[in-house]
């Protein structure tokens, strides 16, 4: 009996438990800020994307993109935009600060705009402005536009200066609003400053606000897998490795170098903008290089360790134009300092291999034809037959002669008759 009582207490207790995990567990009633903010790049979409499939399956109310952007890659904008439209979560677009360029079609991408009251949008134009390029950034702008009930001409003035619109928009400029000129064209729904007013606005009362923060895998990603960051990387990364060369040892040089090399992989491959492979080219560029410098001369190690060093740091990107600028600049940077290097006087026993720098002493037997005037008038005999050039001996040295009379045969006695630069005559005795 007293087991008995002891079961039916335990399954109370479970029952109970299983109430409060439940209650614990439902986010029915919370509404979650997830930020776009800083540059628009593949880092940014796999966070929103990861981020919008873990909110729907904790069935989140509604979802609050916090937005505050100058723009980015426009494919990762688009696959962002996507995955807005895709949820069936409830989404608003709340400008905080700037909605430029990429951020353009995030925002308008949620069923929801929201602008800060001393926010902006718009500025859309694409770089490079190719014809291609805008006309698919324009189709891209004008389907998402249609789809939510904005307008759309206004959204592809925004990116086309060539686009105008009576009373708005003259040719040759970009329109850029202000939050309450977005409610004014149909561009945004509601200028306010609180996600509380907002959750007024549009009836979604008695939730909880939740803000969802970036981890610190992304943080890093995003801030490195930036053009900026990816430029400076590299070219901090290129100076170690020649300020490496120019001393002595393995030093500070080297490390920086790995420090700024190991980033700059490592940051756009959290970022998903590259893979191992990337990595694995440019050590190898780094090998031949080494290689290159061991032996004599420069051949096929070192062509090869160039070709795989830049075609590592060029996938590493995701943008083929922003890796070839980066790797420029790094590249200018780097000749800068390696100039400043040599000027200084630094030299590196790397160059000795490539360079001819063997110095021809007199001690060592080698006369400059500057002395060679001494010769004149001194007698010595001939090591080799003269027909008309081979060698003599006066006194212990040898030296390239002339013969200034005809042919001289070996062991000949002979005499210095006249000296020219570094050419010697010599006539039998």
């Amino acid at each position: 009996m007293r087991l008995r009582r002891i079961g039916i207490i335990l399954i109370i207790l479970l029952i109970l438990s299983s109430i409060a995990l439940g209650t614990e567990g439902n986010t029915g009633d919370k509404v979650y800020v997830v930020p776009i903010k800083g540059e628009i790049n593949r880092a940014t979409y796999y966070f929103v994307e990861n981020t919008i499939e873990e909110l729907e399956q904790k069935d989140a109310r509604a979802i609050i993109f916090e937005i505050d952007t100058y723009g980015g890659l426009i494919d990762q904008a688009r696959q962002i935009k996507d995955s807005i439209i895709s949820t069936d979560v409830p989404t608003i677009s709340f400008v905080d600060k700037n909605a430029q360029s990429a951020g353009v079609l995030i925002t308008i991408a949620s069923e929801k705009v929201v602008m800060a009251k001393n926010a902006t949008i718009g500025s859309a134009e694409t770089i490079p402005n190719t014809e291609k390029i805008m006309s698919m950034w324009r189709s891209i702008l004008r389907d998402t536009a249609q789809h939510r009930n904005r307008n759309s001409d206004i959204i592809e003035a925004m990116a086309d200066k060539d686009i105008v619109i009576e009373g708005i928009k003259e040719k040759g400029k970009l329109i850029n609003l202000t939050s309450n000129e977005a409610v004014e064209y149909g561009i945004a729904d509601l200028v306010a400053n609180d996600y509380e007013s907002i959750l007024d606005h549009f009836n979604i009362k008695g939730s909880e606000i939740v803000k969802v923060e970036e981890g610190f895998q992304v943080k890093l990603a995003k801030a490195i897998s930036s053009s900026t960051l990816s430029t400076l990387l590299l070219a901090i990364g290129f100076i170690g490795v020649v300020v490496e060369i120019f001393t002595p040892g393995f030093g500070i040089g080297g490390i920086v170098s790995i420090i700024s090399f190991g980033l700059y992989f490592g940051g756009h491959i959290l970022a998903g903008n590259s893979n191992w492979i990337s990595l694995t080219l440019f050590v190898i560029g780094l090998i031949l290089i080494v290689i290159e410098g061991m032996v004599p001369g420069f051949g096929l190690p070192g062509i090869s360790g160039i070709i795989f060093i830049v075609v590592g740091i060029i996938m590493a990107m995701d943008n083929l134009r922003s890796a070839v600028l980066s790797l420029s600049i790094a590249i200018i940077l780097t000749t800068i300092v390696s100039l400043i290097f040599v000027k200084l006087g630094y030299r590196s026993k790397i160059f000795d291999n490539v360079i001819l720098n063997n110095e021809l002493l007199k001690n060592k037997g080698y006369i400059p034809s500057d002395d060679m005037e001494h010769l004149l008038d001194e007698e010595g005999i001939a090591l080799s037959d003269l027909r008309p050039a081979g060698f003599i001996e006066i006194g212990s040295y040898k030296y390239d002669a002339l013969s200034d009379g005809g042919f001289i045969v070996r062991n000949d006695r002979i005499k210095v008759v006249k000296v020219e630069g570094s050419k010697i005559f010599v006539r039998r005795i």
